[in-house]
């Protein structure tokens, strides 16, 4: 099966998360009732591909995708656009400014994490006593959703409501913030349930499927934030022993359309470019579950005259998500050149290679934050949309939430903070070599290998979503963004004044600094 997306009309799911009255006293209709909905496996595997479908909705929610919203305060990507209006509650993102509680694309992350939790419970609840024969699995992959789902929150948010119940109305909707060390703990207890009962990746029926392999490698991952680089390890070299995983040979093949849930995808959502979306017929639907990749057009060089990129086989897009000179410059220090290509061009490049800019609509520090490169991770190429019909709203690329090379390069911190300089070397190793780089030199130890993991994964995750969380952690955020307008309030974003509203647990006093 090449990808697929999920769309599930799950109405009673939407029940139980709704903090609105009217769901305690109008049963909704055409559904069936809880006590019996998951006698049957057909109807709890329908209730797990919901989940899946959450989580893609999560990511991919027109203007307010966890995927974009994630990556913009990190200083490899400019939100851009086509002018500093553009999607204000991006550019404040992007920008550090004015980053307000009732900011539309925060609340959408954190309503859609916690939508998939809500889901998630209901199976796990649900399958406590039964002894249907997919029990197992289901229960694994709901857990696995759980854990993810409060990794994703409580990294961007910090202290946040811990739900593992379902509310039974309104009035059970109230729920404290707990701690960040207490959300880890439930998260390390769902992901050592859900490695028990999932299957390795090569034994998965369906490749959009979570494996043992990638509730390990989040294992790892959740340990190395907290710090516990020992306890991480194991997990890591669980993922690497396994011959299931590997680096693609070719770097620029991670994000090719032919490499789909491929060997270094440990988690990855689908999307399709064959349903005919448009905008006369009212087919897209912006603003809620597509089969098509929407940010792929969000995400293109931006048209209007200003890039020309027909010559290079890339669409126009929409112009957000442009690179910054500063990994611009990290690449061509490095001596990066094949990852750099697999990743951006600069304008000198796209001009070489017959394309062109317009100078009197992007030049550099202009109103669409472009500093003299083009993106070409997740670019539009047009082998990635239908060849008819509104091209711009059939993309079928995939976004790659978790990669083997972040793993290598986990393992690689971990191995550095246990004092293990020598394999921490062997995993960023096999990352720069498959970038065409040099094996680090065996007198680089200590704090000075420390340093170079993080120039590694700059460059290796740019664009994804990793750097800014990363720098927050360091305790380099402070340094590595004292150009911008950072403060360090930014290193969470506010907790959304819905759920202070609708949650009566919580009060103002509850909100994060700053906010």
């Amino acid at each position: 099966m090449k990808k697929i997306f999920f769309y599930v009309a799950f109405v009673l799911f939407f029940g139980v998360i709704s903090c609105d009255e009217d769901f305690t006293t109008n049963p909704p209709e055409n559904v069936q009732d809880l006590e019996t909905f998951f006698l049957e496996e057909n109807n709890v595997e329908e209730a797990v591909i919901g989940v899946y479908d959450l989580i893609q909705l999560t990511y991919s929610k027109d203007w307010h995708s966890a995927f974009l919203v994630k990556l913009l305060p990190g200083d490899d990507a400019n939100a851009a656009g086509g002018n500093p209006q553009d999607q204000a509650q991006l550019q404040d993102i992007d920008d550090y400014t004015n980053v307000s509680t009732s900011n539309v694309s925060i609340q959408n992350v954190w309503g859609g994490f916690y939508s998939t939790i809500a889901l998630s419970n209901l199976i796990i609840e649900n399958l406590k006593d039964s002894s249907l024969s997919n029990k197992d699995r289901a229960t694994a992959e709901a857990k696995f959703f759980r854990a993810w789902s409060y990794f994703e929150l409580t990294t961007m948010f910090g202290d946040v409501p811990m739900r593992l119940t379902l509310p039974k109305g309104a009035e059970d909707f109230a729920e404290p913030k707990s701690s960040k060390a207490v959300i880890y703990e439930q998260i390390k207890e769902d992901l050592t349930d859900a490695i028990a009962s999932l299957s390795d990746k090569a034994s998965v029926a369906e490749n959009f499927r979570v494996s043992k392999g990638l509730a390990q490698a989040l294992m790892g991952k959740v340990l190395v934030f907290e710090g516990k680089f020992a306890e991480s390890i194991p997990f890591f070299e669980a993922v690497i022993n396994n011959p299931a995983h590997d680096l693609e040979a070719n770097v620029a093949d991670v994000w090719s359309i032919s490499n789909e849930f491929g060997k270094e995808s440990l988690f990855e959502l689908g999307f399709i470019s064959t349903t005919g979306l448009n905008w006369d017929g009212g087919s897209v639907n912006w603003g809620g579950q597509n089969e098509s990749n929407l940010h792929v057009q969000l995400m293109g060089p931006r048209g209007d005259g200003i890039f020309d990129v027909g010559s290079l086989g890339i669409l126009n897009g929409w112009g957000f998500n442009l690179p910054t000179s500063k990994l611009v410059t990290a690449f061509d220090t490095a001596g990066d050149t094949q990852r750099k290509s697999a990743t951006l061009m600069t304008e000198a490049e796209l001009i070489a290679a017959g394309g062109g800019v317009d100078p009197s609509k992007a030049t550099g520090g202009s109103i669409w934050d472009y500093e003299g490169a083009i993106r070409v991770k997740y670019t539009t190429r047009p082998e990635d949309t239908a060849s008819s019909g509104v091209r711009e709203l059939n993309y079928g690329t995939n976004f790659r939430l978790f990669r083997y090379a972040e793993v290598l390069l986990l393992a690689a911190e971990a191995y550095s903070e246990a004092g293990q300089d020598g394999m921490a070397r062997m995993q960023l190793n096999k990352v720069r070599n498959r970038a065409g780089l040099a094996d680090i030199a065996t007198s680089v130890a200590g704090s000075n290998l420390f340093d170079a993991i993080v120039n590694e994964k700059f460059l290796e995750l740019a664009h994804e979503g990793q750097r800014f969380w990363d720098l927050v952690r360091w305790g380099r955020a402070s340094t590595e963004l004292s150009s911008t307008g950072y403060t360090s309030k930014n290193d969470l974003f506010p907790i959304p004044a819905t759920e202070i509203d609708k949650n009566t647990a919580l009060t103002e006093a509850d909100q994060n600094p700053g906010y």
